[in-house]
């Protein structure tokens, strides 16, 4: 079912919109969908071992009197709990002539500083688009289905390809082998 949304997509040849309003983002030179986050299966242990590490962490914290650490324990368990309660979305992914569209933001070319495409399948399949701007930080894209040499050709004659990023970031990695 994907690939025929894919190929569907793939076609388009008109301006892409956007949910809420419309962008002027060029003619649609390939398209494809996938997860806002990747869904995780996780088993009661791992919640069990993550609490453990969390309250372990917070002791810690008080016995050294550094409270703020505590705070920040705190803090980030709420945060991936809160994160944890919401589904994940599919997302929609447009290269165009013009630029990228995520969903409803628009990444032109005059601002991407190169792209990068690391695929070591099944679990490494990213786009990594970085930009001129310092405080931009680098945009991930995840590929899932999608082809990395049709995404490649389709970006090329726009954007500069950095070829010497090989591995995924330090993050990405993290999220992937924790489950976050």
């Amino acid at each position: 079912m994907v690939e025929q949304e894919n190929q569907s997509l793939d076609t388009e040849k008109e301006p892409v919109e956007a949910e809420d309003e419309h962008i002027d983002a060029g003619d649609g030179i390939f398209s494809w969908e996938a997860w806002e986050f990747l869904p995780h299966e996780r088993s009661k242990l791992w919640y069990v071992v993550a609490a453990i590490v969390s309250v372990l962490l917070i002791v810690y914290a008080v016995w050294t009197t550094n409270y703020m650490f505590a705070i920040i324990i705190l803090m980030i368990g709420i945060i991936f709990l809160v994160g944890n309660l919401r589904k994940p979305k599919r997302i929609h992914y447009h290269v165009t002539t013009l630029g990228i569209v995520a969903n409803d933001k628009f990444y032109a070319y005059e601002e991407i500083k190169d792209f990068s495409l690391i695929y070591a399948p099944p679990y490494i399949k990213w786009l990594y688009v970085d930009f001129h701007r310092a405080w931009l930080p680098m945009l991930t894209i995840p590929l899932e289905d999608a082809d990395p040499n049709e995404v490649r050709d389709a970006m090329l004659p726009y954007a500069f390809e950095n070829i010497e990023r090989e591995e995924e970031t330090l993050t990405d990695m993290v999220r992937r082998l924790y489950k976050l």
